[in-house]
């Protein structure tokens, strides 16, 4: 049987939270419902899936994952609309919605969501956390460590490093060296591994 999901019902129109909470409720898991993006970052929740209505208010995909980084927690979110379109599929999608739906109207179709929701959410919250705690690493490096990494990461060796960055093959051997401590990596391949579990995403080097 499945575990019950935590669901974070987002929409400014009462009558929408109301009917979203009661068809969770009947599917058998928990809804805690906010009129804002503001109460959801007060209560900053540790667990769940966040229901984003969209195209009521100022409510986007773009400005609530932007307040989550911003307080330092995160959540899947789905969002639904009464009258979804392919173009705003693709949105957000791209804006980091774990799905875009027509908004549920029955306890069958909040069930079968449900169902697909748990595997998805997380995993995506797994990946979501192994982020966050490689970009808390990369963030305690200076900017030549870096740099040493960044190149390591794009297969230069350490003369080829050393070439590139204009410093002696002993100088790339220390930054490496304090550079691998810093975020506790016990070789190469496992810096490289963190190097990219960042992406794009860098933190400002310290």
């Amino acid at each position: 049987m499945m575990n019950p999901l935590l669901i974070h019902v987002l929409s400014p129109d009462s009558a929408c939270r109301a009917k979203l909470a009661r068809l969770v409720f009947d599917a058998g898991s928990h809804a805690e419902i906010y009129a804002d993006v503001g109460e959801l970052v007060e209560a900053r929740p540790a667990r769940g899936v966040i229901l984003l209505e969209l195209g009521k208010g100022s409510f986007t995909i773009e400005n609530l994952t932007a307040e989550m980084n911003r307080h330092g927690f995160w959540l899947s979110l789905v969002a639904h609309t009464s009258e979804p379109t392919i173009r705003e599929a693709v949105k957000a999608i791209k804006a980091g919605a774990l799905n875009y739906i027509v908004t549920p109207e029955t306890t069958t179709e909040i069930t079968e969501l449900l169902v697909e929701l748990a595997p998805q959410a997380a995993a995506e919250a797994a990946e979501k956390i192994r982020a966050a705690e490689a970009i808390s690493k990369l963030s305690r490096l200076s900017v030549r460590e870096r740099q040493v990494l960044d190149l390591l990461a794009i297969g230069h060796s350490n003369k080829g490093i050393a070439r590139t960055l204009d410093i002696s093959p002993r100088t790339v051997e220390i930054h490496r060296m304090k550079m691998m401590g810093k975020i506790g990596a016990r070789n190469a391949a496992e810096a490289v591994r963190i190097r990219f579990e960042v992406g794009d995403d860098l933190p400002e080097a310290a």
